[in-house]
């Protein structure tokens, strides 16, 4: 599940970074609504422009945001979750957070070898019966 290709481990932990951070977090979750100009985003949720376009950068470099330019007027800067990305790491969270992974194994402290006495115990006693 984790992969072994450095890379690709490098992807998985900056996007996670991206999205650990609340406000990065709250930007994200505004922008899954919808493309926004940051503007909206930033009356929406109430962060200064700086602090707004440095969270953005932050996401984009992750590759969960891209940014494009109003066609009409250039000044203008729309912000969008990138569908595929979003599928991909929505894919990716439903395989490693699956319940079904894991597994009932033997403790290996004190606690995994008091079972494995009280088993040895009963064990011995059945077959004295």
């Amino acid at each position: 599940m984790i992969p072994s290709d450095p890379q690709e481990l490098n992807q998985i932990t900056n996007m996670l970074k991206a999205l650990g951070e609340p406000n990065r977090l709250r930007i994200f979750a505004a922008l899954m609504t919808g493309d926004s100009c940051n503007c909206e985003l930033q009356e929406k949720l109430n962060l200064p422009a700086n602090l707004l376009s440095h969270h953005l950068r932050v996401l984009s470099k992750a590759g969960l945001v891209h940014s494009r330019r109003d066609k009409l007027d250039g000044r203008w800067v729309y912000y969008a979750v990138d569908r595929d990305v979003a599928a991909h790491w929505h894919e990716w969270f439903h395989a490693f957070l699956n319940p079904a992974r894991i597994m009932e194994r033997p403790l290996c402290g004190p606690e995994g070898q008091q079972t494995t006495i009280l088993l040895t115990h009963v064990e011995n006693r059945s077959n004295q019966c």
